[in-house]
């Protein structure tokens, strides 16, 4: 790895959760690496993995629910706005202490991390989003009219874009009008495979690069080996936040338990006991959690909760997908993945055993499945990952 610019001090801000957090780290560490100073804003429950990354923890405490904690989310959109609002607020005051002992260069920041565009606008220094997940393309406003309108004008909404309009004025911040400034970044570096993107060629390339998911070293999060005689090996994993599932898991032993040749991998996270799923035959290890970077190098298929860094790394990892989406984009990242020909998709109440086996079944049977996961994975690797993300990063350096 070589610096290619002058060392310089890079911000980087965004909120306490694993799918905005995991995605970036690697970069942060390749900008490290190449002589840079990296200071993290983020909430003191992620210190130590910013600090892995060689970046130095700059806390603040969020208001946000715990990643793991869906339930404590609202279901009201407008309520949801509130929240990423209030944790603006909360985190404003760290990035401007920032800025005032020891001014960056550069702002990165996570599609949440509003404070960081805002104070690094008011301050003249540039800023690049660091998007997890797909953005928006020409005619997006327009498509979703009905939502914005909502927004905009349901109960809450006009507070909302009041005090958010406030907060803005009060930051400095040059954009001001809110759905511009949430939305439309000067510059976006986005972390995933372009084949994920909905409206892929209505997508401005001069505001957004797609370098696919972007990889590092994950040793501090442990290896999986393949045990011996397992011919082929499937991952279950519904990610870090939406675990509470064990009539899905207990689905999941029924469905893979006994399919000759198979291992199965079962990640629970850590709201579920294990004794909720009954007796676990042979060939199916279940855990809390699994270094998932570790396990999907060696395995064979993957049923997923079809989060970004999920399916951005099934897709890199060329596996054939069963996307049972909880939340959020989910559900459009689980039909994408059934639109480009490697993924069948299984709502959660439509995932029992003999749906599941099926659709494992098919997938890992069928050779067009096969080749299309070899284009896809090619296209994604072209893409440059973390070292073009780097060099995009530091080409605003100026």
């Amino acid at each position: 790895m070589t610096r290619t610019t002058r060392p310089a001090h890079i911000a980087m801000v965004s909120i306490p959760a694993h799918g905005h957090v995991n995605p970036s780290l690697a970069v942060i560490a390749e900008l490290v690496a190449r002589g840079h100073r990296v200071s993290y804003v983020n909430d003191a429950s992620f210190a130590a993995t910013v600090e892995k990354a060689g970046a130095k923890a700059v806390p603040y405490t969020s208001v946000l629910p715990l990643a793991d904690d869906p339930g404590g989310w609202p279901d009201d959109p407008v309520a949801i706005q509130d929240v990423f609002l209030d944790d603006a607020l909360a985190m404003t005051p760290a990035v401007q202490g920032l800025f005032a002992e020891d001014r960056p260069d550069l702002v990165l920041y996570d599609i949440g991390g509003f404070a960081g565009r805002a104070v690094a606008e008011a301050h003249g220094v540039p800023a690049v989003q660091l998007s997890p997940t797909f953005v928006a393309w020409e005619g997006f406003e327009a498509e979703m009219a009905g939502m914005y309108e909502a927004l905009r004008n349901g109960p809450g909404g006009p507070e909302h874009y009041r005090r958010f309009g406030e907060w803005l004025a009060g930051t400095g911040a040059v954009v001001r009008d809110v759905e511009a400034f949430k939305g439309v970044p000067d510059r976006s570096v986005v972390l995933v495979p372009r084949a994920l993107q909905p409206h892929a060629d209505r997508v401005d390339p001069q505001r957004y690069t797609f370098v696919g998911p972007c990889a590092g070293d994950r040793s501090h999060q442990g290896s999986w080996e393949r045990p011996a005689g397992a011919e082929r090996v499937l991952l279950v994993s519904l990610g870090s936040a939406f675990t509470r599932q064990p009539a899905f898991y207990r689905e999941c032993v029924r469905a893979f338990a006994g399919l000759p040749g198979w291992h199965v991998v079962l990640q629970i996270g850590r709201h579920t006991d294990p004794a909720e799923l009954g007796e676990v035959p042979a060939g199916v290890e279940v855990h809390p959690w699994v270094p998932q970077a570790s396990v999907l190098a060696q395995a064979d298929a993957f049923v997923t909760h079809a989060g970004m860094g999920g399916a951005s790394e099934g897709l890199q990892a060329g596996l054939p997908m069963i996307a049972v989406p909880q939340a959020a984009d989910q559900f459009a990242n689980a039909d994408r993945l059934v639109e480009l020909g490697v993924a069948r998709r299984l709502d959660t109440g439509e995932a029992t055993a003999a749906a599941l086996r099926a659709a494992l079944l098919e997938l890992v049977g069928d050779p067009e499945v096969a080749r299309r996961l070899d284009v896809l994975r090619a296209e994604a690797l072209a893409e440059g990952g973390t070292a073009r993300a780097a060099d995009l990063i530091e080409a605003q350096l100026v």
